[in-house]
């Protein structure tokens, strides 16, 4: 039986790139473009998933605009899955996801760490606003409903009320 999907749901900016971009498979597709790998042989070495599991998230990707699938060799056909510019832009995404694990454990366990190519040095990101340059994890930032918001994500946000915030920016903070 298929969960009910909520109407907020469909116009939450969350629910909506999860629902592109949030299977596991896809996000180890996308890593692999991160890295340099745009073929179909590359994929399914590098994540063990099955051929039709990839046919899939890659056909997905292309529908979204993510990736852009474009041949490389005539006899046999052959295509490569290339980042498009809305792919690029997902990279702080992924980048954000390995930070947030790779900081849960100790230096010495981290299988993967975001290094400077030219010094090598380990970077740790943060996200900021790109106006100000603060740091967008102080509780002071919230979600509001936004211009094209309809009524149940209005409401949503219009229950939010300053006593449910206070408790949200009291928890303790990593």
């Amino acid at each position: 039986m298929a969960a009910r999907i909520r109407l907020e749901d469909r116009e939450c900016p969350l629910s909506t790139t999860l629902g592109l971009v949030g299977e596991w498979w896809t996000v180890l597709i996308l890593h692999d473009c991160f890295d340099g790998y745009s073929r179909f042989d590359e994929f399914q070495a590098n994540t063990g998933i099955s051929s039709s599991m990839l046919t899939s998230r890659l056909k997905t990707l292309v529908d979204a605009g993510i990736l852009e699938r474009r041949p490389y060799q005539e006899r046999p056909v052959r295509y490569e899955y290339v980042l498009t510019e809305l792919g690029r832009s997902l990279r702080p995404v992924l980048v954000a996801l390995a930070a947030w694990r790779n900081a849960q454990l100790d230096p010495q366990e981290r299988s993967m760490i975001l290094v400077d190519s030219q010094t090598g040095r380990e970077i740790e990101p943060v996200v900021v606003d790109a106006s100000t340059g603060d740091r967008v994890d102080d509780p002071r930032y919230v979600y509001a409903a936004g211009p094209a918001a309809g009524p149940e994500m209005r409401e949503r946000y219009a229950r939010a009320t300053p006593a449910i915030r206070a408790r949200a920016s009291s928890s303790p903070q990593v």
